[in-house]
């Protein structure tokens, strides 16, 4: 239960120049069609296994939420079929259907029906679902008396009530407070820990991270790319760094012999990163350890500034720590096509945590790489922390700790 089978969905509106194309093709239907198609999906396929976390990703107007409402049966395709087993919980616009003038209690009901749940199932859970909305005596008040939080915190509570086979959400708990944000993710992972099948779209690339196993990238009504998270999403950056026509992105080796992503208009290219303890380049350092890495690059076009920055992740994908020269006072500027530059950062203490970690290093103007990307190269580098001599912990940071009774 809970597979997902999207055969060759596309979806296309009509287009008409003016109110009056429109009518008239109403009152004619059998003239020649005053509108044109704008087509929003383009043959989109994909199949989603039980039990699988997916995260839909994309720019404004790529297409995600229509697919989504497609998949939930909200919007009908022009072509291609939907097949979804099992029970579907969709968090597309929570509080959508509410009506103002009834009770937190009465909207609880008919929004229970609509998602298809009997009035005793509602009824069974309603003290359940107060619990998790934690409103209090609202529930009893009319709907038009609440914050839009408290909408999302009764409309979340409703669509989760009972664990669904297939979970949707499209960026929903957005505008609910942090606590609730939380709370609601926390529950989300218990379905999907449960064997919840989870769809879910965010611009937040943590959250995807964190929450999904498989990404897929829309652009403009296409899917371009499919794949594990970390690889998908630093597609995903490299296409919103591209601000010139001819910026491209390209596939490079990197050490550990994967396919990585490596985008920037070659203003200036990074020639050679390393990872230096002493004068000696190493890929394993221990805790605490004082490390340098070093950036090489060649200027190929007159540039007014270059700023270099570099992103530590660890080996899930999420970001530790990164920083550039923009905020540490360095960058430099008044450069000519073919300078080199050698760059170091210095670390008197690397205290990262033990594990595995890459290093995504760029090239660009400012202080960040979406205003003029020169070269951005995802995982130069990958290094593995070991454990020094001092005590041992846990997690990706490692903070020098004194204990003393009271």
């Amino acid at each position: 239960m809970g597979r997902l089978n999207v055969n060759t969905i596309s979806k296309a509106y009509k287009r008409y120049p003016s109110q009056w194309a429109r009518l008239r093709e109403w009152l004619d239907p059998q003239a020649t069609p005053r509108h044109e198609a704008h087509w929003v999906l383009r043959g989109v396929s994909f199949e989603v296994a039980p039990g699988e976390a997916v995260g839909i990703i994309g720019n404004n107007g790529a297409g995600k939420s229509t697919l989504l409402k497609i998949i939930t049966g909200a919007t009908q395709p022009t072509q291609g079929t939907v097949t979804v087993d099992g029970r579907i919980a969709a968090l597309l616009e929570l509080g959508m259907g509410f009506h103002p003038d009834f009770t937190g209690r009465q909207n609880v009901f008919m929004a229970g029906q609509l998602l298809g749940f009997s009035i005793a199932e509602i009824a069974g859970q309603m003290t359940a679902i107060e619990d998790f909305a934690e409103i209090g005596d609202y529930i009893d008040q009319p709907v038009r008396t609440y914050s839009s939080g408290m909408q999302v915190r009764l409309a979340f509570s409703v669509a989760t009530a009972i664990r669904p086979d297939l979970l949707i959400v499209d960026e929903a708990l957005s505008v609910g407070d942090l606590y609730f944000q939380h709370k609601s993710f926390e529950r989300i992972r218990q379905f999907h820990g449960q064997g919840t099948t989870l769809l879910f779209v965010s611009h937040s690339m943590g959250a995807i991270k964190s929450l999904c196993n498989r990404a897929i990238l829309l652009d403009q009504g296409v899917p371009i790319r499919d794949g594990a998270p970390d690889d998908v999403l630093d597609y995903y950056n490299a296409i919103i760094a591209r601000q010139e026509t001819d910026q491209h992105i390209r596939q490079v080796e990197s050490e550990t012999r994967r396919s990585v992503i490596r985008s920037g208009n070659q203003a200036a290219v990074i020639e050679a990163v390393d990872l230096l303890l002493g004068e000696q380049s190493v890929r394993a350092v221990q805790i605490g350890e004082a490390v340098r890495f070093r950036v090489d690059c060649v200027i190929q076009e007159d540039l007014d500034e270059l700023t270099v920055g570099f992103l530590i992740r660890d080996r899930l994908g999420n970001d530790v720590f990164g920083t550039n020269t923009a905020y540490l006072g360095s960058s430099q500027r008044g450069l000519k096509a073919g300078e080199r530059r050698r760059l170091e950062f210095a670390f008197p203490a690397f205290n990262l945590g033990v594990g595995n970690y890459s290093i995504t290093f760029a090239l660009h103007g400012g202080h960040a790489h979406v205003n003029a990307n020169y070269d951005w190269w995802n995982q130069a580098l990958v290094l593995q922390v070991v454990p020094g001599s001092d005590f041992q912990a846990t997690g990706v940071s490692y903070l020098p700790t004194l204990s003393h009774w009271v």
